[in-house]
């Protein structure tokens, strides 16, 4: 029995698995090993009503969120504690029901209230800093906009025991009447025994007329992996700090310190250079090189990159976040000015694709920073002092 399909979430059939407990193994699909998928909906706090759905190959456990936007909450890689979870401890207590963020909040940043995930998706509307009407300062475009607080309403569980593979497809829709009409369909799939899995996506637009999206990929790591001594490596072609703040550490951008409270955040948007294959990728490891994770991409279809430094306290949220994405996180209308939105004629469908994977140990940390030394080719980045006008609102 080489694939076999389980409907997990239907909103036409009302099915969500019964509201019981789901637990699909070796077994179901007539096959061996140490693989698992199980589920359940979240009954306390803010995360009551949250459908967590882990999947779990062997090596690699992953726990998506259907409730919010096919999220990833935390990924857990067994016997290497150096690394689990891997994701970030966020003051916020979550995942949190989207109910309980209110995105239409006047500052515009209601999406925080939401915000604790490995994986969380920024779009598709909009992905970058709250936008106002000028004139009467109404929000038009709240903080990373709405998809990752859509829940899906169609989810389905594929495994396929030929090819070693489980996958998690999830549809999730934004969209508002007389205005987008977006469709994201998500796959999450991964290797069984793999210390890797990967996100693919596809964004449609459904209404008969033109549309405009774009999608920032926020991928979000903390202790352990993240403290005093980690660095980034990347292909970089290009690194502009955002504002005045990050251009007082642009000498420091790729390496971090240890928590210091208080800390105000820097941000700097880089251009990265693209291997033969189109592909490229960037590194996260720790201070001595011995755990890391790297991140891999079609870099056509996502051309920028953000880096965020919050080295504030643990207690407050002690994170980097390594963000592809089709634009950089200014105000959508900057952003809309300089091109930096992808424009979907009727019916038209957009892929993207992001690869994360854990490293355990030195060797896999040094071949992972091998290839991104690969796709650099010994070229050196361009590093601006101050930001840049046509990158920075």
């Amino acid at each position: 029995m080489p694939l076999k399909t389980w409907t997990l979430i239907d909103e036409q059939q009302n099915l969500i698995r019964d509201r019981r407990p789901l637990r699909i193994g070796p077994q179901d699909a007539g096959t061996s090993g140490d693989w698992s998928v199980t589920g359940h909906a979240w009954q306390d706090g803010l995360r009551a009503g949250v459908d967590g759905i882990e999947v779990h190959n062997g090596r690699l456990a992953v726990m998506v969120l259907p409730t919010r936007g096919m999220g990833i909450h935390r990924a857990v890689l067994a016997g290497c504690p150096e690394l689990s979870p891997l994701g970030w401890k966020s003051p916020v207590r979550g995942p949190v029901h989207p109910a309980l963020v209110d995105l239409g909040e006047p500052s515009g940043l209601g999406w925080l209230d939401g915000f604790d995930e490995l994986l969380v998706r920024c779009g598709l509307e909009s992905n970058g800093a709250p936008e106002h009407d000028p004139q009467t300062g109404r929000l038009r475009y709240p903080l990373h906009g709405r998809i990752a607080n859509r829940p899906a309403h169609h989810v389905t569980l594929s495994v396929d025991t030929d090819r070693g593979e489980i996958a998690l497809r999830g549809v999730v829709e934004e969209t508002r009447f007389h205005f987008l009409k977006l469709r994201l369909t998500s796959t999450i799939r991964t290797q069984l025994g793999s210390a890797a899995f990967e996100v693919l996506d596809e964004v449609e637009n459904f209404s008969a007329s033109p549309a405009t999206m774009q999608l920032l990929y926020h991928v979000n790591f903390g202790l352990p992996l993240l403290d005093a001594g980690s660095r980034v490596v990347a292909p970089a072609q290009r690194v502009v700090p955002r504002n005045r703040r990050a251009a007082s550490g642009i000498d420091t951008w790729d390496s971090y310190a240890a928590p210091e409270p208080a800390f105000e955040e820097m941000v700097y948007f880089l251009s990265l250079w693209a291997g033969p294959d189109g592909q490229t990728r960037v590194l996260l490891k720790n201070a001595h090189g011995t755990r890391g994770v790297s991140l891999a991409w079609p870099a056509a279809a996502l051309p920028c990159f953000t880096l965020w430094k919050n080295t504030t306290s643990e207690q407050d949220g002690y994170v980097t976040g390594l963000e592809p994405g089709t634009n950089f996180p200014n105000p959508r209308s900057f952003e809309a000015s300089r091109g930096r939105v992808v424009t979907l004629a009727p019916g038209q469908r957009q892929a993207f694709a992001l690869r994360l994977e854990a490293h355990a140990t030195p060797d896999e940390v040094a071949a992972a920073e091998a290839a991104v030394s690969r796709i650099a080719a010994g070229r050196l980045p361009q590093v601006e002092r101050q930001p840049h006008p046509d990158w920075c609102a």
